[in-house]
């Protein structure tokens, strides 16, 4: 099943998201702390929020199309 899943969402173009991710948390996480012991765990928990967010979207949309 989760082959199957892989193979819907295009694995390989998630890819592309990685590198959004950590530098929207990283920016984000900056614009609040100053020092880099803050920066990094608050860049951690955002981007678990934007990683679980996302897969929320997914699970909406995917059975959206799956019951349409």
């Amino acid at each position: 099943m989760s082959s199957f899943l892989l193979a819907v969402i295009g694995a390989n173009d998630l890819w592309f998201a990685l590198p959004v991710i950590v530098t929207v948390s990283l920016v984000y996480a900056a614009t609040r702390h100053e020092q880099i012991g803050f920066i990094l765990p608050h860049a951690a928990r955002i981007a678990v929020w934007i990683v679980g967010f996302m897969a929320v979207v997914f699970v909406i949309l995917f059975l959206l199309a799956q019951f349409s």
